[in-house]
C-alpha cells in the first residue's frame, strides 16, 4: 500500500517511451516529469526507473494499466503486469499500484492539440502527459475514498 503522504510517481508505458509524472508531497497534484526513451534493454529501462523513483524520493509509483476496452487483462496488460513484477523485484520497499489507463494517450493528445501542440515535440511528450493524467486520476480516486471513509467513521 502507498504511504498517504509522499510524492508518487506515475508511470505510463509506452513502446518507444515511458512517460513519467509526479504527485506533490500532499498528493494532490500530479506534473510531468519527463520520459524515459526506450534503449532495447528492459533491464537498462528499469534500472532508469529505478533512479528516478530514488531522485525523486518516491514513497510508490502508480503504473497504468492498459486494459483492454471492455476491461478485461489483454496481452499488452499482460506485458504490463509482468514488468511491474520485475520493478517490484528492483524497487524493493516501494510499493506499486496500477490505474485503469484506457484513452489516457488519447486524452493527453487532444488536450495537447487544444492547447496549440502539435508535430513530433508533442508526439515525444504526449507520454509524459498520459502518465501525468493517470496519476492524477489515481490520486483524485485516493481523495474521494478517503472523505468517504472519513464520512462513515464513527
Amino acid at each position: 500500500m502507498i504511504p498517504a503522504t509522499g510524492r508518487v510517481l506515475g508511470v505510463d508505458l509506452g513502446t518507444v517511451r515511458i512517460g513519467v509524472a509526479i504527485s506533490d508531497s500532499h498528493q494532490r497534484v500530479s506534473s510531468a516529469l519527463g520520459l524515459i526513451a526506450r534503449s532495447g534493454d528492459v533491464g537498462a529501462d528499469r534500472r532508469a526507473l529505478a533512479r528516478m523513483v530514488a531522485a525523486e524520493e518516491a514513497v510508490g509509483v502508480v503504473v497504468g494499466l492498459p486494459l483492454s476496452l471492455d476491461g478485461s487483462v489483454g496481452p499488452a496488460a499482460r506485458a504490463a503486469l509482468d514488468e511491474i513484477d520485475a520493478w517490484a523485484a528492483l524497487l524493493g520497499a516501494v510499493p506499486i499500484a496500477t490505474v485503469d489507463e484506457r484513452l489516457t494517450t488519447v486524452t493527453a493528445n487532444q488536450a495537447m492539440r487544444a492547447g496549440g501542440r502539435r508535430g513530433p515535440k508533442a508526439r515525444q511528450r504526449v507520454d509524459s502527459v498520459a502518465a501525468s493524467l493517470l496519476l492524477q486520476s489515481w490520486l483524485d480516486r485516493r481523495q474521494s475514498e478517503a472523505r468517504t471513509a472519513d464520512r462513515t467513521a464513527p
